[in-house]
């Protein structure tokens, strides 16, 4: 087993900073705002001699008593609860505070190893700037500086040293990875508290509360997934925050990492145009998808009527994803949508063999052909498979260039019914067989060799006579005509 290594401190000392280089990484954001970081961020340890986990965590203010900084708090003390030991992170510039002295009585009571790091040493005296920090009472302090590295090999070292090397028969298994997207305050870090069974992440009746990407493993059902909490994403005029546009930013590429999206809409509110900008670049970025409409309990038959015709109508480009109608906040139907991002990936990484594909695009070609083109009618002559998550189709034949959009939209909805790709974009692409003389200039084409039936030449270069049959020749001298 990895031992897990919590990072706390206070507001705006450097955690982050310091995960992005144990982790050798850039997943945790960092700015010169204090906090920035709220809920807790796991990465793979790659500085040091062995493997660990490393755990990020919001500024640690032990007296908050409400608000979002008493919820950051706890999310440490719950880190802090679960560590194997703790990187206790101070600032060097400032000097030992109140809240720092208040952090270390609290982690004394915690009873796990705990090393005071402090950060922001660089261009100092290290025995002079570790000095005041010896009256925390938590052993001999190191002076680091996470920005620039100076110090936090050794210190990462000493930290894993009581540790062993976990056995070479240890491998990392693929954990499918789910990204919970949507507007803010549409209830997905809820809702993923609500399958962790915990409060994992901060859910706080506050839109922007999740700022950061937050990776989370977990085993459902023998099976291990990584949820990944992001950020709520905004229309771009909304955005004025430097922190949420890269938040933002984060929340992309998060989609783009995962392997399943669960786009979360709220049905207590109208579904609007960015919803349909979200699930328009899920599907650009062709990850299987699936949609949960939460805050769905309360509602009477007449407002549950309209909000399906409104996700019919503002939706339908989403006819491959399966709908659920879930309340995050009572754990209704959650169950419903695992099974169906198992399904969904199921559909994603689909192998299609050669010969299927073919008698599929044969019988859909013989059910409708495809419209002429002028004077040509496009030929489907075979198809195979190119990729996978999202499925890639290729056919092959002739002008099929000149194949429409709706034919195009027809073959996917063939190929969706015959393979069960629920769940997943399907994509198409057609490879035109050249024409061997579509570069050849006419004076440079083979020249047609003459039949055998064609009108010989005279010598002279008139055209020799007609052949006559006998039996007509000998008619014509008895009646005297020549």
């Amino acid at each position: 087993m990895k031992p897990t290594i919590v990072i706390v401190g206070r507001p705006n000392v450097g955690k982050s900073t310091l995960f992005n280089r144990l982790t050798k990484t850039r997943d945790a954001l960092v700015a010169d705002i204090p906090g920035l970081t709220r809920d807790r961020h796991y990465g793979h340890g790659k500085l040091g001699s062995k493997p660990y986990l490393v755990v990020d965590t919001g500024g640690f203010e032990p007296l908050a008593k409400d608000g979002i900084m008493h919820e950051m708090a706890r999310q440490a003390e719950q880190a802090i609860a679960e560590a194997d030991a703790v990187i206790f992170v101070v600032d060097g510039r400032v000097g030992v505070t109140a809240l720092d002295k208040e952090i270390a009585n609290k982690l004394r009571r915690a009873q796990r190893p705990v090393t005071v790091a402090v950060n922001k040493s660089e261009g100092m005296n290290h025995g002079v700037v570790i000095a005041d920090f010896h009256e925390l009472g938590l052993g001999t302090p190191y002076a680091i500086s996470a920005t620039h590295g100076e110090g936090v090999r050794g210190l990462i070292e000493d930290v894993l040293e009581p540790f062993s090397q976990p056995e070479d028969g240890e491998r990392e298994e693929h954990q499918l990875k789910v990204a919970i997207v949507g507007r803010p305050n549409v209830g997905k870090s809820t809702t993923i508290n609500a399958l962790l069974g915990e409060e994992r992440v901060i859910a706080f009746d506050q839109p922007g509360t999740t700022r950061d990407s937050i990776f989370i493993d977990f085993e459902r059902n023998g099976k291990k997934y990584t949820l990944i909490d992001t950020a709520g994403l905004r229309r771009k005029g909304k955005v004025f925050e430097t922190i949420e546009k890269f938040s933002v930013i984060k929340t992309l590429q998060s989609i783009e990492d995962a392997n399943v999206v669960v786009l979360v809409l709220d049905a207590r509110q109208d579904i609007s145009d960015q919803d349909a900008h979200i699930a328009g670049f899920v599907v650009e970025s062709g990850r299987a998808l699936v949609v949960a409409v939460n805050k769905w309990d309360g509602l009477d038959a007449y407002k549950r009527s309209q909000v399906k015709e409104t996700l019919e109508a503002r939706l339908k480009f989403l006819d491959f994803a399966k709908f659920h109608y879930v309340s995050a906040l009572t754990g209704q139907g959650l169950e419903a949508v695992f099974r169906s991002v198992d399904a969904a990936y199921r559909a994603a990484t689909i192998d299609l063999s050669t010969p299927r594909l073919t008698r599929a695009l044969i019988d859909a070609v013989a059910r409708q052909s495809p419209p002429r083109s002028g004077i040509f009618r496009p030929k489907l002559r075979y198809a195979h498979q190119g990729g996978r998550n999202p499925p890639l189709i290729v056919i092959h034949g002739n002008a099929l260039d000149k194949v429409p959009d709706s034919y195009r939209r027809y073959l996917e909805n063939v190929f969706r019914e015959v393979f069960k790709l629920q769940g997943t974009p399907l994509r198409i692409q057609f490879n035109v067989t050249e024409n061997p003389y579509a570069q050849i200039k006419p004076a440079d084409a083979p020249k047609r060799k003459p039949k055998a039936a064609e009108t010989k030449k005279a010598p002279s270069g008139k055209p020799a006579p007609a052949k006559t049959a006998p039996g007509k020749r000998a008619k014509r001298e008895s009646s005297g005509t020549r």
